[in-house]
């Protein structure tokens, strides 16, 4: 079992920049792909970016690519979601997930985290 602990959403206006944290524990963190998704009302949920069990490979959505970065620190069992110039269309709740398949779809990860919300004004 992984428990995985989202925290840094909040309310930022268009333009500014939030970076949201994951804390995970229980079985091996770097045994373990990580991911962050997103899920605005009324919509799916949706997948921004995925990061290697070693940190050396990104993936991004085309929606964020070149204003998000995504990174892990394995020695504090965290990863984290650096978001720069937000958009009022990047409100969700952000969530972090952990998987051994991993991949662009939910269904690649195993344990997710309780989400965090995001809102963006503009």
């Amino acid at each position: 079992q992984v428990q995985l602990v989202e925290s840094g959403g909040g309310l930022v206006q268009a333009g500014g920049s939030l970076r949201l944290s994951c804390a995970a524990s229980g079985r091996t963190f770097r045994d373990y792909t990580m991911a962050w998704f997103r899920q605005a009302p009324g919509k799916e949920r949706e997948f921004v970016s995925v990061i290697s069990w070693s940190g050396s490979i990104t993936n991004y959505s085309d929606s964020v690519k070149g204003r998000f970065t995504i990174s892990r620190d394995n020695t504090r069992n965290t990863v984290y979601l650096q978001m720069n110039s937000l958009k009022p269309e990047d409100t969700a709740v952000y969530y972090c997930a952990a998987g051994t398949s991993g991949g662009l779809r939910s269904y690649g990860y195993d344990y997710w985290g309780q989400g965090t919300q995001v809102t963006v004004s503009s």
